[in-house]
């Protein structure tokens, strides 16, 4: 079953002018990349690989995380 996630928060004015300023000075990230290697490692971070099903997530979130890191722009 895939399961749509859309994602809406509100975050500090601090992390905002952090992103803002990060983002300009590196024009090869955008919005998006930067939410997906937090959330990636986040989850990398906090993951328990002990059952299957989960060490198959653990494995997933490590990919999506390294290949976000690594992306090149076009």
């Amino acid at each position: 079953m895939n399961a749509t996630v859309s994602i809406l928060a509100e975050i500090p004015e601090e992390l905002h002018e952090s992103l803002k300023c990060y983002l300009e000075n590196h024009p090869s990230w955008d919005q998006d990349r930067v939410f997906a290697a937090a959330l990636s490692l986040f989850l990398l971070q906090n993951g328990n690989s002990k059952a299957t099903e989960v060490s198959q997530n653990y494995r997933a979130c490590a990919r999506v995380y390294l290949e976000t890191l690594f992306q090149h722009p076009f």
